[in-house]
């Protein structure tokens, strides 16, 4: 595995991302909590506080040993995962992906950890959406970028990197 400051210093936009997933949820708990809903957009969006002791549309409630275990074991996979990108401007859009899923990941495995509970406070009122959080928003646009990246940007051989457990080669 082929660490160097190339892969360190994108790495270090983790921190910052979860630092404002984390005050989001302070600011949603601190001013929405045992609060009416605000609407930010009428009939569009609103926060609204919801303390989510399951994982994605409330799956998994009450799990949170195994949710904390699994968030974490796939956190370690993705950044192994990451540093096993090879170099080049074409694996840019790759190093961002896994940098905001991993980002999102953290932060809702410190609300876990630290209050037994993720903090969701987002709510799409016209369909809706279950309430979600920017950790939430840092996964699914990782997750969509993911998809779009592996099924049309990179041929299958570019990603062999992903599934194999040999370090890829440099380009």
């Amino acid at each position: 595995m082929n660490i160097n400051r190339k892969k360190i210093i994108p790495l270090l936009s983790v921190p910052f991302l979860t630092l404002w997933d984390q005050l989001t949820k302070t600011a949603a708990q601190a001013n929405l909590k045992g609060k009416a809903d605000y609407p930010l957009f009428p009939g569009i969006l609103e926060f609204s506080y919801l303390e989510n002791t399951g994982a994605a549309f409330s799956s998994f409630l009450g799990k949170q040993g195994f949710l904390i275990t699994l968030t974490s074991l796939v956190m370690i996979f993705l950044l192994i995962k990451y540093f096993r990108i090879p170099e080049g401007k074409r694996y840019l859009p790759m190093h961002v992906t896994l940098l905001l899923i991993v980002s999102g990941g953290i932060g809702n495995l410190i609300d876990r950890m630290i209050n037994g509970y993720v903090i969701d406070f987002i709510y799409f009122v016209p369909i809706n959406f279950p309430k979600f959080n920017v950790a939430d928003c840092y996964v699914t646009i990782g997750m969509i970028l993911l998809c779009y990246l592996c099924f049309f940007y990179y041929k299958d051989e570019e990603l062999n990197f992903l599934f194999t457990f040999k370090a890829a080669d440099s380009r």
